[in-house]
């Protein structure tokens, strides 16, 4: 790695693992803060249209930036949807699959973090690591300051640079304040803050009988200050809320001790609006981030980033804790980018986009090439309000069964989308598959599986799930 050249910030010159060399120079380098916010849905914000929502500093990177309008995890549970989004790989590829404990083998992945410090960037990294309870510092951070598993919501336990720390107050305060004073830090080298709340995730604790706690009842815990937030607000469900399903087969299995999907099983309306004031401390540390940067005059010269792991589930197809399947409730998630330099304001471009396109694209924007083991696609030219010819037609999805939840057993599927149809093929069970049409049934309630007029676009389908599944296999 070589840092040169007075009229750049820095000019990289990086050999990233058994990869080529990269060599690339930029006037205005430009420090990226990249917010993660677990479980957050992409009609969670006021930009997207929820109609009682205060999410003010979040959609002022909207309006001054770009909102993706069909942004996707590529699987949507925590632990995968964080390895691709720091690999730029699918799960299939980087291996962390589930929610298991994979502490020591997230210390192995390859990172964008790593090839940003490379290039000379100053990492930090605030949070919920979630991929393991291991707490200790992963390769690619100078700053570390993890959370000690899912982490507590208050006065949380946190591996503080390699020291065990326990600090008081409410779990996002605290992380807000830890990446306002990263960013004040003075230095002559752009940075990467990567933080990664706990919200909008329930507290999660084990009782006395060793089984989890249920977050679909008081788990979910904003900050004392929001408690009465969205008192009088009045929740607009979407058509499919509380809709039993009728022909999906996979949902409709009985399981022993659960009951049948349907209008009693989905979230609460105590559930929603207690997520929603989670946010709402989310988005204040947003605002004090933007005014420690517009203090420090580096607003303007930062690829500021807001996005989700993944979905949540407000009772559609009576669903509630789950957000694994591969309904747009679940995978569909929020991708909002701030950089006057690049983006003009009030962008909404239509393409499909995957968490896999933003190592390759923070890696470019930092003056790099985007590498061979990256499988999604830089955003940079659709940034630039173009899109190329060669850009992607559809999304791939995954999920491999765990056995954390019992609705979720024997439920590993493939399922590809395009912009107007979905086919999901679950891989360990026969006769679940399930197809819908999008643009008459944005809501999925009527699988078309067996239906013969849709015979054609079921084929046409499952030949490009095969075709994507061989593209996207280790060679």
């Amino acid at each position: 790695m070589i840092l040169s050249s007075s009229l750049n910030r820095f000019s990289l010159t990086l050999f990233f693992f058994t990869v080529a060399p990269m060599v690339a120079s930029l006037e205005a380098t430009p420090n990226i803060v990249f917010v993660l916010v677990d479980d957050l849905r992409w009609d969670d914000l006021g930009c997207a249209g929820n109609e009682f929502v205060q999410t003010p500093n979040i959609d002022r990177i909207a309006r001054e930036g770009v909102q993706f309008q069909n942004a996707f995890a590529t699987t949507p549970l925590c632990s995968p949807s964080r390895g691709s989004i720091l690999t730029g790989q699918f799960a299939h590829l980087h291996g962390i699959t589930d929610n298991t404990e994979r502490g020591e083998q997230s210390h192995r992945l390859k990172t964008f973090p790593q090839v940003l410090q490379q290039a000379g960037y100053e990492t930090a990294y605030l949070g919920k690591w979630h991929m393991g309870n291991d707490n200790t510092r992963r390769p690619g951070f100078d700053r570390w300051f993890c959370l000690t598993g899912q982490g507590t919501s208050f006065d949380p336990l946190v591996n503080d640079d390699g020291k065990e720390v326990q600090r008081t107050g409410y779990v996002t305060d605290v992380l807000n304040e830890e990446g306002v004073e990263f960013v004040k830090r003075k230095r002559d080298k752009p940075f990467l803050l990567f933080l990664s709340h706990k919200a909008i995730h329930p507290e999660t604790y084990q009782g006395p009988d060793g089984k989890l706690s249920d977050p679909t009842l008081s788990n979910f815990i904003p900050a004392p200050r929001h408690l009465e937030l969205y008192a009088d607000a009045a929740i607009k469900r979407r058509p499919n809320a509380g809709v039993a399903p009728t022909d999906k087969p996979a949902l409709q299995q009985k399981i022993e001790g659960l009951p049948p999907l349907g209008p009693e099983t989905g979230s609460s309306d105590t559930v929603i609006l207690n997520r929603l004031r989670m946010l709402a401390a989310v988005d204040e540390g947003i605002g004090e981030i933007i005014k420690a940067l517009e203090e420090q005059g580096e607003l303007d010269n930062t690829l500021f980033v807001v996005t989700g792991d993944h979905g949540y589930f407000y009772g559609e197809h009576g669903l509630s804790v789950e957000r694994r399947l591969a309904y747009e409730e679940s995978i569909r998630i929020p991708l909002l980018m701030r950089y006057p330099a690049m983006i003009a304001a009030g962008s909404e471009p239509q393409p499909l986009i995957q968490t896999i396109d933003l190592a390759p694209t923070f890696v470019e924007v930092a003056g790099g090439e985007p590498q061979t083991q990256y499988q999604g696609k830089s955003l940079v030219p659709l940034l630039e309000g173009k899109i190329p010819a060669d850009w992607r037609k559809s999304v791939l999805v995954e999920y491999f069964s765990d056995s954390v939840f019992p609705r979720m057993k024997q439920m590993g599927y493939e399922a590809v989308r395009d912009e107007r149809w979905k086919y999901i093929r679950f891989t360990d069970q026969q006769g679940m598959d399930e197809l819908y049409d999008l643009e008459s049934d944005p809501y999925e309630l009527h699988n078309l599986i067996d239906d013969k007029g849709a015979a054609g676009e079921l084929a046409a389908m499952k030949q490009e799930l095969d075709q994507l599944l061989e593209s996207t296999s280790a060679k």
